[in-house]
Protein backbone atom coordinates (compact mmCIF):
# COMPACT_ATOMS: atom_id res chain seq x y z
CA UNK A 1 0.00 0.00 0.00
CA UNK A 2 1.49 3.02 -0.38
CA UNK A 3 1.88 6.02 1.16
CA UNK A 4 -1.30 7.73 -0.16
CA UNK A 5 -3.72 5.31 0.35
CA UNK A 6 -2.91 4.97 4.34
CA UNK A 7 -5.30 6.12 6.28
CA UNK A 8 -5.26 9.26 8.40
CA UNK A 9 -5.11 8.51 11.90
CA UNK A 10 -6.62 11.11 14.10
CA UNK A 11 -4.42 12.91 16.06
CA UNK A 12 -5.05 12.89 20.01
CA UNK A 13 -5.57 15.72 21.39
CA UNK A 14 -6.07 17.24 24.81
CA UNK A 15 -9.20 19.94 23.84
CA UNK A 16 -11.45 17.77 25.88
CA UNK A 17 -9.49 18.14 29.38
CA UNK A 18 -8.54 21.57 27.90
CA UNK A 19 -12.13 22.39 27.47
CA UNK A 20 -13.54 21.00 31.12
CA UNK A 21 -10.80 23.21 32.34
CA UNK A 22 -11.85 26.27 30.76
CA UNK A 23 -15.23 25.89 31.88
CA UNK A 24 -15.90 28.59 34.38
CA UNK A 25 -16.40 27.15 38.45
CA UNK A 26 -19.74 27.26 39.82
CA UNK A 27 -19.89 30.17 42.21
CA UNK A 28 -19.88 29.17 45.89
CA UNK A 29 -22.58 31.02 48.09
CA UNK A 30 -21.52 33.58 50.78
CA UNK A 31 -22.78 32.87 54.02
CA UNK A 32 -25.79 35.19 54.29
CA UNK A 33 -25.04 37.87 57.31
CA UNK A 34 -26.72 38.36 59.95
CA UNK A 35 -28.97 41.57 58.84
CA UNK A 36 -30.17 39.29 55.72
CA UNK A 37 -31.35 36.28 57.70
CA UNK A 38 -33.64 38.63 60.10
CA UNK A 39 -34.83 40.01 57.17
CA UNK A 40 -35.81 36.03 55.51
CA UNK A 41 -37.09 35.64 59.23
CA UNK A 42 -39.10 38.48 59.43
CA UNK A 43 -40.98 37.67 56.18
CA UNK A 44 -44.63 37.14 56.51
CA UNK A 45 -45.95 33.50 56.45
CA UNK A 46 -49.14 32.73 54.48
CA UNK A 47 -52.21 33.07 56.41
CA UNK A 48 -53.82 30.04 57.14
CA UNK A 49 -57.62 29.49 56.17
CA UNK A 50 -60.17 30.53 58.46
CA UNK A 51 -61.62 27.85 60.48
CA UNK A 52 -65.34 26.94 59.62
CA UNK A 53 -67.89 28.38 62.06
CA UNK A 54 -69.46 25.93 63.77
CA UNK A 55 -73.20 24.97 62.71
CA UNK A 56 -75.83 27.49 65.37
CA UNK A 57 -77.29 24.32 65.77
CA UNK A 58 -74.01 22.76 67.45
CA UNK A 59 -73.54 25.72 68.93
CA UNK A 60 -77.32 26.43 70.89
CA UNK A 61 -76.79 22.08 71.96
CA UNK A 62 -73.31 22.91 73.80
CA UNK A 63 -74.85 25.68 75.53
CA UNK A 64 -76.67 25.51 78.67
CA UNK A 65 -80.81 25.47 78.48
CA UNK A 66 -82.29 28.47 79.48
CA UNK A 67 -84.46 28.09 82.73
CA UNK A 68 -88.31 27.32 81.84
CA UNK A 69 -90.29 30.56 82.38
CA UNK A 70 -92.36 28.26 84.15
CA UNK A 71 -89.79 26.85 86.86
CA UNK A 72 -91.32 29.77 89.57
CA UNK A 73 -94.81 27.87 89.02
CA UNK A 74 -93.97 24.55 89.02
CA UNK A 75 -91.68 25.50 92.47
CA UNK A 76 -94.68 27.41 93.83
CA UNK A 77 -96.47 24.62 93.17
CA UNK A 78 -94.81 21.85 95.05
CA UNK A 79 -93.46 24.33 97.78
CA UNK A 80 -97.69 24.64 98.47
CA UNK A 81 -98.24 20.58 98.44
CA UNK A 82 -96.00 19.67 100.42
CA UNK A 83 -96.83 21.99 102.94
CA UNK A 84 -100.31 21.93 103.24
CA UNK A 85 -100.74 17.97 101.92
CA UNK A 86 -97.45 16.57 103.51
CA UNK A 87 -93.99 16.83 103.58
CA UNK A 88 -93.58 14.24 100.59
CA UNK A 89 -96.93 14.44 98.74
CA UNK A 90 -94.64 15.61 95.66
CA UNK A 91 -92.26 12.85 94.55
CA UNK A 92 -90.89 14.05 91.42
CA UNK A 93 -91.63 17.14 89.38
CA UNK A 94 -90.63 18.73 85.96
CA UNK A 95 -91.36 21.05 83.49
CA UNK A 96 -92.92 20.04 79.77
CA UNK A 97 -91.19 21.73 77.74
CA UNK A 98 -92.80 19.79 74.67
CA UNK A 99 -95.93 20.83 76.17
CA UNK A 100 -95.77 24.69 76.25
CA UNK A 101 -93.55 24.19 79.13
CA UNK A 102 -96.04 22.89 81.42
CA UNK A 103 -95.74 22.31 84.90
CA UNK A 104 -95.90 18.13 86.16
CA UNK A 105 -95.69 17.07 89.41
CA UNK A 106 -95.96 13.05 90.65
CA UNK A 107 -98.47 12.65 93.91
CA UNK A 108 -98.82 8.92 95.90
CA UNK A 109 -102.40 7.90 95.35
CA UNK A 110 -102.66 7.98 99.45
CA UNK A 111 -102.00 12.25 99.14
CA UNK A 112 -104.17 12.44 96.14
CA UNK A 113 -107.58 13.60 97.44
CA UNK A 114 -106.37 16.00 100.15
CA UNK A 115 -103.55 17.35 97.19
CA UNK A 116 -106.34 17.82 94.66
CA UNK A 117 -108.73 20.05 97.58
CA UNK A 118 -105.36 22.45 98.00
CA UNK A 119 -105.03 22.71 94.12
CA UNK A 120 -108.54 23.84 93.89
CA UNK A 121 -108.91 25.56 96.98
CA UNK A 122 -105.59 27.16 97.91
CA UNK A 123 -106.05 30.91 96.89
CA UNK A 124 -102.35 30.76 94.71
CA UNK A 125 -103.50 27.86 92.96
CA UNK A 126 -107.24 28.12 92.33
CA UNK A 127 -107.42 25.45 89.58
CA UNK A 128 -111.24 25.43 89.15
CA UNK A 129 -111.23 23.36 86.28
CA UNK A 130 -110.59 19.87 85.29
CA UNK A 131 -109.41 19.88 81.53
CA UNK A 132 -109.05 16.47 81.03
CA UNK A 133 -108.33 12.84 82.35
CA UNK A 134 -106.40 10.01 81.18
CA UNK A 135 -105.10 6.60 82.29
CA UNK A 136 -101.55 5.36 81.46
CA UNK A 137 -99.92 1.50 82.11
CA UNK A 138 -96.53 2.10 82.10
CA UNK A 139 -96.17 -1.62 82.92
CA UNK A 140 -94.26 -1.11 86.36
CA UNK A 141 -97.53 0.59 87.82
CA UNK A 142 -100.66 2.76 86.58
CA UNK A 143 -101.52 5.64 86.74
CA UNK A 144 -104.11 8.75 86.18
CA UNK A 145 -103.00 11.57 84.86
CA UNK A 146 -104.69 15.35 85.59
CA UNK A 147 -105.10 18.42 84.07
CA UNK A 148 -105.81 21.38 85.56
CA UNK A 149 -106.31 25.13 84.91
CA UNK A 150 -107.33 28.27 86.46
CA UNK A 151 -110.04 30.10 84.73
CA UNK A 152 -109.10 33.39 86.22
CA UNK A 153 -105.16 33.04 85.84
CA UNK A 154 -104.91 30.89 82.60
CA UNK A 155 -102.53 28.83 84.12
CA UNK A 156 -102.14 24.82 83.44
CA UNK A 157 -100.77 22.51 85.93
CA UNK A 158 -100.36 18.38 85.25
CA UNK A 159 -100.65 15.71 88.17
CA UNK A 160 -99.84 12.36 87.94
CA UNK A 161 -100.97 9.88 90.01
CA UNK A 162 -99.08 6.49 91.01
CA UNK A 163 -101.00 3.85 92.03
CA UNK A 164 -100.04 -0.20 92.24
CA UNK A 165 -100.33 -2.66 89.48
CA UNK A 166 -101.61 -5.63 91.40
CA UNK A 167 -104.79 -3.55 93.25
CA UNK A 168 -104.67 -0.06 91.47
CA UNK A 169 -106.52 2.34 93.35
CA UNK A 170 -107.07 6.23 93.56
CA UNK A 171 -109.27 8.50 95.72
CA UNK A 172 -112.52 9.98 93.45
CA UNK A 173 -112.43 13.58 92.75
CA UNK A 174 -115.88 13.68 91.58
CA UNK A 175 -116.84 15.78 94.24
CA UNK A 176 -114.36 18.72 93.56
CA UNK A 177 -114.89 18.52 89.64
CA UNK A 178 -117.55 17.18 88.45
CA UNK A 179 -116.20 16.28 85.13
CA UNK A 180 -114.31 13.43 86.70
CA UNK A 181 -117.00 11.39 86.45
CA UNK A 182 -117.30 10.05 83.14
CA UNK A 183 -113.24 9.77 82.77
CA UNK A 184 -113.31 7.67 86.36
CA UNK A 185 -115.52 5.11 84.96
CA UNK A 186 -113.94 4.95 81.23
CA UNK A 187 -110.38 4.34 82.95
CA UNK A 188 -111.91 1.98 85.26
CA UNK A 189 -113.86 0.22 82.39
CA UNK A 190 -110.18 0.22 79.74
CA UNK A 191 -107.61 -0.33 82.61
CA UNK A 192 -109.24 -1.11 85.61
CA UNK A 193 -107.96 1.49 88.50
CA UNK A 194 -110.66 1.63 90.77
CA UNK A 195 -111.90 4.97 92.05
CA UNK A 196 -113.10 5.23 95.80
CA UNK A 197 -115.75 7.93 96.67
CA UNK A 198 -117.15 7.63 92.90
CA UNK A 199 -120.86 7.84 92.90
CA UNK A 200 -121.46 5.09 90.28
CA UNK A 201 -118.48 2.73 89.73
CA UNK A 202 -119.57 0.58 86.79
CA UNK A 203 -117.92 -0.34 83.00
CA UNK A 204 -119.10 2.54 80.89
CA UNK A 205 -118.13 1.04 77.18
CA UNK A 206 -118.10 -2.39 77.53
CA UNK A 207 -120.71 -4.92 79.26
CA UNK A 208 -120.36 -5.74 83.04
CA UNK A 209 -119.18 -9.55 82.41
CA UNK A 210 -116.80 -8.48 80.20
CA UNK A 211 -113.34 -10.24 81.16
CA UNK A 212 -109.96 -8.14 81.65
CA UNK A 213 -109.13 -4.33 80.35
CA UNK A 214 -108.35 -3.51 76.84
CA UNK A 215 -105.80 -0.81 77.00
CA UNK A 216 -103.95 -2.73 79.76
CA UNK A 217 -100.53 -3.71 78.19
CA UNK A 218 -100.49 -7.10 79.11
CA UNK A 219 -104.08 -7.77 77.78
CA UNK A 220 -105.30 -10.86 75.80
CA UNK A 221 -108.39 -11.15 75.14
CA UNK A 222 -110.16 -14.15 75.02
CA UNK A 223 -111.65 -13.89 71.54
CA UNK A 224 -108.83 -12.24 69.26
CA UNK A 225 -111.81 -11.84 66.42
CA UNK A 226 -113.48 -9.18 68.80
Amino acid sequence: MSEENKPVEPEQSGAPAEAEAAKPAEPVAEPKQPAEAAAETAKPKPERPARPERPAKEAAEEAPAAPSPNQPLLDQLVRILNSEVAENAVTASSINEANDHLPTVVIASEHWANAARVMRDHPELNCNYLRNMSGVDQETHLEAVYNLISLSTRVNYCVRVITDREAPSIPSITHLWEGANWNEREIFDLLGIDFPGHPNMTRIMLADDWVGHPLRKDYEPLDPEV
